[in-house]
């Protein structure tokens, strides 16, 4: 299974991964009720950035997090400027980004297995509804892992069209989508394998 896990010794990596949910929950939870203003919002991306050199991540790893969500940065922040204002812009796209970045750092700081094992425990009541947890985690897991293999993929297709001097537009989709089924087709057998799946 594919995900952005980076082995370390750093204070996150060590810290248990129930603990980094739930902290990541709640900052989700207050960011969404609380208003901070452009300062604030400011404050809150920059000490978020601050945690990568915190978790022992190379800068690299910021920057590449950043350079991920440039599209979705330009596309909200240009859409709440033109049918809103400047000042809703900069705090509505600072706490999404603020919250992906923050996302991203617990999946870089914490082993896929260690999440689905909280995942497969936060879902244990739902037993009693004829609702198998295993099955349930592990689909949620599958789905954070898949993020960073479409971005990469996406990257593949957008520098090879770059190469053969092709103007991106549509046409991409068509073979993005390729990929992604074929990736999904090789995790499918992978998992059937295992006998994870049929």
């Amino acid at each position: 299974m594919i995900s952005l896990y980076r082995p370390g010794n750093g204070i996150l990596h060590r810290m248990p991964a129930g603990v980094k949910l739930a902290a990541l929950a709640c900052l989700a939870l207050l960011l969404s009720l609380l208003q901070p203003g452009v300062l604030g919002a400011l404050i809150v991306l920059a000490a978020v950035s601050a945690l990568y050199p915190v978790a022992a991540l190379p800068l690299r790893a910021l920057g590449d997090a950043w350079w991920r969500l440039r599209w979705l940065i330009l596309v909200l922040a240009g859409a709440l400027w033109l049918f809103t204002s400047p000042h809703n812009a900069v705090i509505s796209t600072g706490r999404v980004v603020a919250l992906l970045l923050l996302a991203e750092l617990v999946t870089r700081t914490t082993r896929m297995g260690d999440l689905l094992e909280v995942f497969r425990m936060l879902l244990q009541p739902l037993r009693r509804m004829r609702v198998n947890p295993e099955a349930v985690a592990l689909t949620l897991s599958l789905t954070i892992a898949m993020i960073p293999v479409i971005a990469g993929f996406a990257a593949q297709v957008r520098d090879a069209q770059r190469a053969r001097g092709v103007r991106l537009g549509p046409r991409a989709v068509l073979p993005l989508l390729v990929l992604t089924m074929k990736h999904a087709d090789d995790v499918g057998d992978a998992l059937a394998a295992r006998g994870i799946a049929a």
